[in-house]
């Protein structure tokens, strides 16, 4: 069975989406490469490196993404089946990831679950 993702919906909303929306298309894009990169080297049994994903505590990773002027954050967890799911992503502002954000992606993992 292959790797695929898919984003977290919680009540109604969908953060990975409204953060997608608020990037540039140029971004967007860039984005929706590293995601499909890091399925590809999942899918080929290749542990991605600290600059494309980085594990940060208690099951959630980070894809990192870097623009020309700013760098970008993107948070998953792994689900049965093989699924990658992508909780929110935030333009990091600051040289460590603040905790409230990974918090916020440990939020989403539990509503989703209990809402499937």
């Amino acid at each position: 069975m292959k790797y695929t993702y898919d984003f977290a919906e919680v009540n109604g909303k969908v953060p990975m989406i409204e953060f997608l929306d608020s990037l540039s298309a140029k971004e967007r894009a860039k984005i929706f490469a590293y995601l499909e990169k890091l399925v590809e080297l999942k899918n080929n049994a290749i542990h991605p490196k600290e600059n494309l994903s980085k594990h940060l505590e208690d099951g959630i990773f980070e894809l990192r993404v870097s623009f020309e002027n700013r760098i970008s954050r993107s948070f998953y967890f792994y689900e049965a089946e093989r699924q990658i799911i992508f909780t929110h992503g935030f333009v990091k502002k600051e040289q460590k990831t603040p905790k409230i954000e990974i918090e916020k992606a440990k939020a989403i993992r539990e509503s989703w679950r209990g809402e499937k």
